[in-house]
């Protein structure tokens, strides 16, 4: 059936810590694992990283395209990827926008290497630049905190907003911790529109969490990711390196109350009971154990590094949007009547392309049961 792919189990590596399954995805990863430095080195040239950021370039997001460009572009690509960043203190070596440009720089990475092959996908303007928090963010300076609610509502409205106009291919890429506030928002975009189209939400630590496990190669990173750390800030050496001073980081470790083997780093990478987000209490808030602004050890951190889990999560993006255009082409979506509780003649207009003839637009569309 498609959709279903035939597997066996695992596809076993050097050291036992680190399997991958015997699927598309595994076999991706293992190739990437595999990889010489200089084979590493060859695909960040394919996908042309490091390069300048291009938030204000032409033709690099949806925002900076011409219209009649864009359309063009969604004729033979209609996947969008959207950036969600946040504003949050990253220590005084790093900028308080690193959540925004680290994620930002590598999905630039993902359209570029996608329009060499004619295809290039779309980006969005990350609608996210400040975020949610969890509670232990409270009261740190340079950290500015939206409510979950306002972050969530954001995110519905920019998602229907880019469905209304063909865009119903939607990955949203997460560099924060608010985590649990784009999953309510994706479901709750479901429950509110219940509109046919292939929506995720992805947290790229935990997409990519075998290349972030600490000390297992050469290159690899040396302690777990936590917050503005030694990962964070190897990334920010490969993508921005301007934007990191490296003279002044500083390295610093939580005050915790309760022994830390309970709880998971940012990329879920060992087998803990808790995720980090779920729960309080058990170690003091930021501003009282870490003012630093730092959970780690920066001083650690080489753009060298970073170079193979940037690797990992470029390949993983690209063959995602492939995986999704092969099962959907352009202006393909699931089957209504099997995604959604509304009927395929409801909702012929409203899934022809935007504009043409018998369009009708998402927004004079009623809601199921109102």
């Amino acid at each position: 059936m498609p959709g279903e792919r035939k597997t066996g189990m695992w596809i076993t590596t050097e050291n036992p810590a680190i399997i991958f399954e015997d699927s598309a995805v595994g076999k991706m990863k293992k190739e990437v694992w595999d990889a010489s430095e200089e084979e590493i080195g060859a695909i960040l040239k394919e996908y042309e990283i490091p390069s300048p950021p291009e938030l204000g370039k032409a033709g690099s997001y949806i925002q900076t395209t011409p219209r009649h460009k864009l359309v063009e572009n969604r004729r033979k690509n209609d996947v969008v990827l959207i950036t969600i960043g946040s504003t949050e203190c990253h220590g005084r070596h790093a900028p308080s926008g690193h959540d925004s440009f680290q994620v930002s720089q590598v999905l630039e990475g993902v359209r570029r290497y996608t329009a060499k092959k004619g295809k290039p996908v779309n980006l969005a303007f990350n609608p996210i630049n400040y975020g949610a928090h969890p509670y232990h963010h409270i009261g740190i300076p340079g950290t500015v905190i939206i409510p979950p609610d306002v972050v969530k509502e954001t995110l519905i409205y920019v998602m229907l907003g880019l469905w209304n106009d063909g865009f119903r291919k939607q990955i949203i890429v997460n560099n924060h911790g608010h985590f649990w506030v784009m999953e309510t928002a994706l479901h709750e975009f479901m429950y509110r529109y219940q509109l046919p189209g292939v929506f995720q939400v992805l947290d790229w630590p935990k997409a990519i969490r075998e290349f972030l496990v600490p000390g297992v190669r050469e290159d690899s990173l040396e302690t777990p990711f936590v917050h503005a750390d030694e990962t964070e800030t190897s990334w920010g050496l490969l993508l921005f390196p301007e934007m990191i001073d490296m003279e002044v980081a500083e390295k610093a470790q939580p005050k915790r109350f309760l022994p830390g083997d309970h709880w998971m780093d940012a990329a879920e990478s060992f087998h803990r009971p808790h995720r980090w987000s779920e729960g309080e209490g058990h170690a003091a808030i930021e501003l009282s154990g870490t003012p630093e602004g730092v959970v780690g050890d920066p001083t650690r951190a080489s753009a060298r590094k970073a170079k193979r889990p940037v690797v990992a999560l470029l390949k993983y993006l690209t063959l995602c949007a492939d995986e999704i255009l092969e099962a959907f082409p352009p202006g393909k979506v699931p089957p209504v009547e099997e995604v959604t509780l509304r009927t395929a003649k409801e909702m012929e207009p409203y899934l022809k392309e935007p504009q043409s003839k018998g369009w009708k637009s998402v927004y004079s569309l009623p809601r199921i049961g109102m």
